[in-house]
């Protein structure tokens, strides 16, 4: 297994092995948790590139695919949790100018999971 660096609590353990045995594969990555805002996981191995030849380091640079769809995603959740959004609602009850173009029936269940039939 790939040399992890950085530091991991005891408890996850299993975090710093999947990241090492990742690393037979992949080029180099890096992981972080945090746990009532403390960080308990900030570790990183592996290369910056193919040739194996430039260290990944703790500040690595590296681009960020789609995580806001995840981050909207967790928030919608959490405002349906509290009562605060109706999930088989019509977007439009938030957003009326939504409802344009024959979209008064998309609900926001539907943006939510990709269904809404909307390609761009």
């Amino acid at each position: 297994m790939a040399e992890v660096h950085g530091a991991c609590e005891d408890r996850f353990g299993e975090v710093r092995d999947l990241l090492a045995a990742s690393l037979d594969d992949d080029v180099g990555a890096s992981a972080t948790v945090y746990v009532d805002g403390e960080p308990v996981v900030d570790i990183w191995g592996g290369y910056v590139d193919v040739a194996r030849t430039v260290p990944w380091e703790r500040d690595t640079i590296t681009n960020v695919w789609s995580t806001t769809k995840t981050m909207t995603a967790l928030c919608a959740l959490i405002l349906a949790d509290r009562g605060d959004l109706d999930l088989a609602a019509p977007v439009a009850t938030y957003w009326p100018e939504f409802a344009a173009a024959g979209k008064e029936g998309v609900q926001v269940r539907h943006l939510l999971s990709h269904t809404a039939g909307l390609p761009t």
